[in-house]
C-alpha cells in the first residue's frame, strides 16, 4: 500500500477551525484527484469531499458549506480547510488520491489524522 502523508487536525472547541493537508511522497498529486474520508468511532466511513484533477471540489452533505478543498499546485498539498466544526465532526480523516492520469497506485490512503471537536 502506497502511504499518503496527512498533517493538521488536533482538537478544538465547536465553532473552531482546523486544517487538513495530504502530500504524496515519491509521487504526485497532479493529475489526481483527491478525496477525504472520515470514520468515527462505531460508524461507517463517510466521504468528505474531494478535489477532481480539474481542481473542481465537490463536498459531501456535512461538509458543504464548512469546509473547503483546495490544491497548491507548487507544493504538491491537497488541502481541508474545516470551519465552523461541529461535535459531530469527530473523526478520523484520511485521503486518497484517484483518477485515470493518477500516477499514485490506487491502493494508497493517508495514514490518517485525527479531529475532535468538542462541545
Amino acid at each position: 500500500q502506497v502511504q499518503l502523508v496527512q498533517s493538521g487536525g488536533g482538537s478544538v472547541q465547536a465553532g473552531g477551525s482546523l486544517s487538513l493537508s495530504c502530500t504524496a511522497p515519491g509521487f504526485t498529486l497532479h493529475s489526481c484527484g483527491v478525496d477525504w474520508y472520515r470514520q468515527a468511532a462505531g460508524k461507517q466511513s463517510e466521504w468528505v469531499s474531494g478535489i477532481n484533477s480539474d481542481d473542481t471540489p465537490t463536498y459531501g452533505d456535512s461538509a458543504e458549506g464548512r469546509f473547503a478543498i483546495s490544491r497548491d499546485k507548487d507544493k504538491d498539498v491537497v488541502y481541508l480547510q474545516m470551519s465552523d466544526l461541529k461535535p459531530e465532526d469527530t473523526a478520523m480523516y484520511f485521503c486518497k488520491a484517484s483518477g485515470l492520469w493518477c500516477r499514485i497506485p490506487e491502493n494508497n490512503w493517508g495514514q490518517g489524522t485525527q479531529v475532535t471537536v468538542s462541545s
